[in-house]
């Protein structure tokens, strides 16, 4: 489009003797060379102005009304930007394959829980925020009376309690139109981190995937917090620069840069934190019990950690042992209740890797000894039973084998994981100014950072297509008839078992185990780093693995393993 307007002005640039012109927002010529903008404008077509006195004067005021509508935005407030995002979020997940009711049936009714409660909607009295007036030649509003995000989604709206509270409003009627924030593009953008509203719950970008968890868990959906995260670091779920999906009329600038710009992804400890305080905040009640048949029953868990990590499918009877005698699959212990007192946040995922490494504990030890000693009997074992007639229907199981390759398999993911974050591009390509006054030097900033890339990638030749993220909750792809990564799943634990009459039991008589005092968390903190140095290396290495898998710190994980062993000891 650039073309059509600058192809007649063969002028070359003072700055750089270029003829290379292009058009800028405002509509003023530039040097795609050098950036150079001179004071030349883009030139109207005469049958177009002089087309009758009353026709021109409507246009230019109409021109002018829409600049300035697209300058100033409409009147929008931050929840009503919150509740978009939420929808986005919402949407991705739907794609995924979880159930329908995700959207306008949990989470809508927990959004709407939530305005209620923060009184920004749904209520007799919602929160009214005081605005000062801009002195300008703007203070006209031209926005629209109606909002664009005035309903949940394009579906019929869901009868739901809150949605029947008599003399419930929309966030942007209790605002008057001819009152915007100087501070910010929102309306309460400039006063919403102040002492006067830090008493209330205020929403955050790390509050929008707590919604989701706990709608997850609501629904017992198969969908971990690991694997969200895990979803959202893949850029399936959207977070990081999520402003920029904003609609245009939102326009963001001072205070709500504060608010919605992000580029990094909150941890695991810290969103499961902070849905615990969104579930006490609404009052949630008793969540629905995990039973037997859940996918976040241990039991069910652990079948997807042990074929994640390549481990023997006979250690599942072992691990559902360790179950048993901890009590942890217990419908009790594993149903969320947010009001009950001594009621915590539960890692899921957590624990059943916890689990997992407690069992290999148990069969292998762990203490950079016993284990060798199991992998050179298995081998041995192996050779005597193989001759050149018979071979074995199944292997048994190495461990010296098995942590060669994982942790070769380890090793290139993590490269290729450090060489990702490096090739990708936090800047986002919608750009954010902290007022109106600087928006034309940001721009300006831009297309030099454009130009320069067009330079770089003319010189180094089209970068390759990364390849499409995919929606598996897997991180791992082991292969029954690879050589460079064997499948371990079908291999036997007979050389760490002793049969006996009644009941089979490990061949390992002595189990390790660090300083099991119980501390309370608020007054002590992880004893990881102090008790590492003298760690087994196997331990630690599976410890590595499962932060790895579930991208959580290898303390916390080491810490939810003496919370097995205590239950267990």
């Amino acid at each position: 489009m650039d073309d059509e307007h600058t192809k007649d002005y063969r002028e070359p640039c003072l700055v750089c003797s270029e003829v290379d012109w292009g058009l800028t927002d405002e509509g003023k010529f530039y040097c795609r060379s050098c950036q150079n903008v001179i004071e030349r404008t883009k030139e109207l077509d005469p049958e177009d102005v002089f087309c009758g006195s009353s026709s021109r004067i409507s246009s230019i005021s109409q021109s002018l009304r829409q600049k300035k509508k697209l300058e100033r935005g409409r009147e929008w407030m931050v929840c009503e930007a919150f509740q978009f995002i939420l929808q986005k979020q919402a949407s991705a997940l739907l794609e995924m394959g979880v159930d329908p009711q995700f959207k306008d049936g949990v989470l809508l009714t927990f959004w709407r829980r939530y305005l209620q409660k923060s009184q920004q909607a749904y209520s007799r009295s919602p929160l009214r925020i005081q605005h000062q007036r801009i002195v300008s030649d703007c203070s006209e509003s031209d926005s629209a009376p109606g909002s664009v995000l005035s309903g949940w989604s394009e579906s019929d709206e869901v009868d739901t309690e809150l949605g029947s509270v008599s003399g419930c409003r929309s966030p942007s009627s209790a605002v008057s139109s001819d009152v915007a924030s100087v501070c910010s593009g929102s309306l309460d953008g400039g006063q919403y981190r102040s002492k006067a509203r830090r008493c209330g719950m205020l929403m955050s970008l790390p509050m929008t995937l707590a919604f989701c968890h706990l709608s997850l868990l609501w629904l017992r959906e198969p969908l971990a917090l690991a694997d969200l995260l895990r979803f959202v670091a893949a850029g399936l779920i959207p977070y990081v620069n999520v402003y920029q999906i904003l609609p245009e009329e939102m326009r963001l600038f001072g205070q709500d840069l504060h608010i919605f710009r992000t580029e990094s992804i909150p941890s695991h400890k810290s969103v499961q934190k902070e849905a615990h305080r969104v579930a006490v905040f609404l009052d949630l009640p008793r969540f629905p019990p995990i039973t037997e048949d859940c996918f976040l029953h241990p039991s069910v868990l652990c079948i997807k950690y042990l074929m994640e990590a390549n481990l023997p499918d006979e250690l599942h009877s072992w691990v559902c042992r360790v179950i048993s005698h901890t009590g942890m699959g217990k419908e009790a212990f594993l149903t969320y209740d947010p009001l009950h007192k001594k009621t915590q946040p539960l890692n899921y995922d957590i624990q059943a890797a916890a689990l997992i490494i407690v069992t290999l504990k148990l069969l292998f030890k762990l203490d950079d000894k016993m284990e060798c000693i199991y992998s050179t009997s298995t081998v041995s074992s192996q050779k005597q039973d193989c001759n050149w007639m018979t071979m074995p229907q199944k292997t048994s199981f190495s461990f010296r084998k098995w942590f060669k390759t994982v942790k070769q398999t380890l090793d290139e993911a993590l490269e290729k994981e450090e060489r990702d974050v490096a090739r990708q591009s936090w800047k986002p390509y919608k750009p954010l100014y902290p007022s109106l006054k600087e928006k034309a030097v940001v721009l300006k900033r831009r297309r030099m950072v454009e130009h320069l890339q067009q330079h770089f990638q003319r010189l180094s030749g089209p970068a390759p297509d990364p390849p499409a993220p995919g929606g598996s909750s897997f991180v791992f792809s082991w292969g029954e008839d690879s050589a460079e990564q064997p499948c371990f799943h079908r291999h036997r634990v007979d050389a760490v078992i002793r049969d006996w009459p009644d009941s089979s039991r490990v061949s390992n008589t002595k189990y390790w185990h660090t300083a099991l005092k119980s501390c309370e968390p608020q007054k002590c903190g992880l004893h990881f780093e102090m008790e590492e140095p003298v760690l087994p290396r196997s331990y630690l290495f599976v410890l590595s693995l499962f932060s790895f898998l579930l991208k959580v710190d290898v303390a916390k994980i080491h810490a939810e393993v003496c919370e097995v062993e205590s239950r267990l000891l």
